[in-house]
C-alpha cells in the first residue's frame, strides 16, 4: 500500500510550523534561462532556506509531529549525504534533542561542517548512504535511539509546502522536474499537485549514475543499482524506498536521466544566469529541462533550485571546466 500522501489541511498546517523558522522562499522567471531553453522557465529558490536547502521543511515537520504526540525522544539518529542532517540537525536542537548523524567516507566537508555547527555529533562509516543508513540504524538500535528515516509520511508534510508554494505562485505551470533523491521531494511534488487540483505534469529526474528510481518504477519493484556519481551526492542513493516508489510509480509521466557532465554544464548555466550558486541535486531539475529543450518549446517550465551546498573547491572546478 502507498503512503497516504498529506491533504491540503495538512499542507496548510504544516506551513505555518515552517513559517516559524522562515517564510517562504522565491520562484523567479528568469530572462537569460528562459531565453536560452526557449521556454518560460522559472526556478523556485529553495537554496535560500536557513540551511540551504528544501530538507529543513521536512525536519521541522517531523520534528513537531513527535511534540504533538508527546514522543520526543532523549537523542535522534539518522543518516545522509548532508541536507537531510542538516535538517534533522536544525530541528533536534529547536528541541533540545541530541543529534547523531551517519554519513559515508568522504562526504562533502563544507556539509560535514555545516552539521557539526548544528550541534550535530557526526560519524563517518560506510562507502555510499546506504552503507550509512544501515550503521545508523544499527546504532539506533544499540543505544535505543529514535531513527528517523530519509522519507516518511512527516517528512512529506513539510516537503510538500515547498511545492505547494510554487503551484499557487505559478498556476500555469505545464510542466515541473523533480529531483529524486530517497523520494521526498518528487513524492511531495506530487502531494501538492493533487491538494491543489493543478494540471502540471511532474517528470522526475535521477542521475545517470545513480538509476535505482529509473530502473524499479521500469520494473515495478525496487531494483538496486550501483552509484558512481561524482558530483550530484543528493540523487546517490543505491536502494530505491517501496513506498516512495509507489507514490511515484502513478503519477510521474516519465523519468530523465542526466549525467554528471549535464549537472556541471547546469550548475554553470544557473550561475551565469541568476548568480546563484547550485549543488549537483540542485542543477539536475535545470540539467533534465535542458535535456529535452526541443520538447519545450512555448511551454511554462517549472524547476527547482533545492538545495545550494557544494564544497567551494568542488564548485570552483565545475567553473573552470567550462567548454
Amino acid at each position: 500500500m502507498p503512503l497516504q500522501l498529506p491533504h491540503l489541511q495538512d499542507i496548510e498546517a504544516a506551513a505555518h510550523v515552517v513559517y516559524q523558522s522562515f517564510q517562504a522562499t522565491p520562484q523567479y522567471r528568469w530572462g537569460t534561462l528562459s531565453q536560452r531553453l526557449g521556454a518560460d522557465c522559472w526556478v523556485k529558490h529553495e537554496n535560500h532556506t536557513p540551511v540551504g536547502a528544501f530538507k529543513i521543511r521536512g525536519g521541522l515537520t517531523y520534528f513537531h509531529q513527535l511534540k504533538l504526540h508527546g514522543e520526543l525522544p532523549r537523542e535522534v539518529i539518522s543518516a545522509t549525504r548532508g541536507n537531510h542532517g542538516q535538517s534533522i540537525g536544525w530541528a533536534a536542537r529547536a528541541h533540545g534533542v541530541a543529534c547523531s548523524i551517519v554519513v559515508p567516507l568522504g562526504n562533502s566537508a563544507e556539509k560535514n561542517a555545516a552539521m557539526r555547527a548544528l550541534g550535530v555529533n557526526l560519524i563517518e562509516h560506510g562507502n555510499d548512504f546506504q552503507e550509512a543508513r544501515e550503521h545508523a540504524m544499527s546504532l539506533a538500535a544499540e543505544r535505543g535511539a529514535h531513527m528517523v528515516p530519509s522519507y516518511h509520511k512527516d517528512l512529506l508534510r513539510g516537503v510538500s509546502t515547498y511545492w505547494w508554494e510554487f503551484f499557487k505562485a505559478v498556476p500555469q505551470l505545464d510542466v515541473v522536474y523533480v529531483p529524486i533523491g530517497q523520494g521526498s521531494g518528487a513524492c511531495s511534488a506530487i502531494a501538492a499537485k493533487l491538494a491543489l487540483g493543478h494540471l502540471a505534469r511532474i517528470v522526475g529526474v535521477v542521475s545517470a549514475h545513480a538509476t535505482t528510481y529509473a530502473d524499479s518504477i521500469a520494473a515495478g519493484r525496487v531494483v538496486e543499482a550501483p552509484v558512481s556519481t561524482a558530483l550530484a551526492d543528493g540523487m546517490a542513493c543505491r536502494v530505491a524506498d517501496a513506498a516512495a516508489l509507489a507514490v511515484l510509480m502513478p503519477h510521474l509521466e516519465r523519468v530523465v536521466k542526466v549525467s554528471d557532465d549535464e549537472v556541471a554544464q547546469a550548475m554553470r548555466t544557473l550561475f551565469a544566469d541568476t548568480h546563484n550558486v547550485a549543488e549537483g541535486a540542485g542543477a539536475a531539475s535545470f540539467a533534465a529541462a535542458w535535456q529535452e529543450r526541443e520538447s519545450l518549446k512555448g511551454k511554462i517550465v517549472g524547476t527547482t533550485l533545492c538545495g545550494g551546498n557544494v564544497d567551494s573547491e568542488v564548485f570552483a572546478k565545475v567553473l573552470a571546466n567550462a567548454n
